[in-house]
């Protein structure tokens, strides 16, 4: 049986394996990243590549490669479509929270006079 490819392949570029764009473009979307920031990625993140399952920089597509494959789903409206199977593929296995609560963990500096007025008051700096 012969693996899916997004096109032959029959000019240009060598065809990459659906499964792997469609993995770029996951990633992609995840972190908001662009062809190349997400090329870039694959190349210098070891999660990034294990997750493409890419062993080698030959195999990684470049970011105009990626590109028209990105441009290819939104030419064909699949976007919602594949992240729709997705969010669906992770709440069967329990890997989407669907319920919880955020909180917010901000931290606000107390004006100096409350400061003096309440012995257990502390004041800490953060890196901001």
């Amino acid at each position: 049986m012969a693996t899916p490819h997004y096109y032959k392949g029959e000019r240009g570029n060598k065809p990459y394996p659906l499964e792997l764009m469609l993995r770029i473009f996951i990633l992609q979307n995840v972190y908001t990243l662009s062809d190349m920031a997400v090329m870039n990625e694959i190349m210098d993140s070891r999660a990034f590549s294990n997750f493409c399952g890419i062993n080698s920089l030959d195999e990684a597509p470049d970011g105009d490669t990626i590109g028209r494959f990105r441009n290819l789903l939104t030419k064909n409206n699949l976007q919602e479509k594949i992240f729709a199977m997705v969010v669906e593929i992770l709440m069967e296995r329990s890997l989407i929270l669907k319920k919880g609560t955020i909180v917010d963990s901000t931290f606000i500096e107390s004006p100096s006079s409350a400061k003096k007025h309440d012995p257990e008051a502390h004041s800490a700096k953060t890196d901001c």
